[in-house]
């Protein structure tokens, strides 16, 4: 069930869905989603479904992935460093460390964060810094960056995320309660523009003190 052919059928899925970053898809095609899950649901892993990666969390959707991965390029082409709140499993983590030169992501749950270095490790991603976090403070030390991801849902945003933006850079992330939608923001010279997109469905952004 972790063949090149299931992984194959999962990127038609995508594909039939509305991704059509080619190096999105190929990226997330010769990645091994399966190793960022418990064992017992590895044959689970090239179905277009969020499953559970224990302490209350989720490996997300691929489709979600893709379509946030895609909306990030789009929106600032000459993304170079990159900040992901919530490394969770460390799938998404993995998809951005392939596509762009710097990645820093931070976790407020230190066992998935080990986790996730082991498996940075043994993919040989050597791009990834990591941080113990919740996030929600973003990573002021290291910023600003061309792009923040943010893989869990405040009610609203957080200020200091959208101020580690460059000029040009972009934030995507989802918004809301009950309701949730992905947001794109970019940071122009004087404003920031917003665009909503697809309905989404994250856990909540937790803010908290570690930092």
């Amino acid at each position: 069930m972790t063949s090149q052919r299931t992984r194959d059928r999962l990127i038609a899925r995508l594909q039939e869905k509305g991704i059509h970053n080619q190096r999105v898809l190929e990226v997330m095609r010769q990645t091994p989603r399966h190793i960022f899950m418990d064992e017992a649901l590895a044959t689970r892993a090239y179905e277009d479904t969020a499953l559970p990666i224990g302490h209350g969390q989720t490996i997300s959707q691929p489709f979600v992935v893709a379509r946030m991965t895609e909306l990030l390029l789009e929106g600032n082409p000459a993304i170079t460093k990159v900040l992901e709140v919530g490394t969770g499993s460390g799938y998404q983590t993995a998809i951005l460390s392939q596509l762009i030169e710097q990645v820093y992501t931070l976790e407020r749950i230190a066992p998935l964060l080990r986790q996730a270095r082991d498996r940075f490790t043994a993919l040989g991603l050597r791009n990834i810094r990591t941080r113990h976090s919740d996030g929600s403070w973003g990573w002021p030390k290291e910023g600003p960056f061309d792009a923040i991801i943010v893989t869990a849902a405040p009610a609203q945003l957080p200020p200091e995320l959208r101020g580690q933006l460059t000029i040009g850079g972009v934030l995507v992330i989802p918004v809301g309660g009950e309701v949730q939608k992905l947001l794109r923001i970019t940071r122009l010279a004087d404003e920031y523009r917003e665009e909503y997109f697809d309905p989404v469905r994250f856990v909540p952004l937790i803010r908290g003190d570690i930092q």
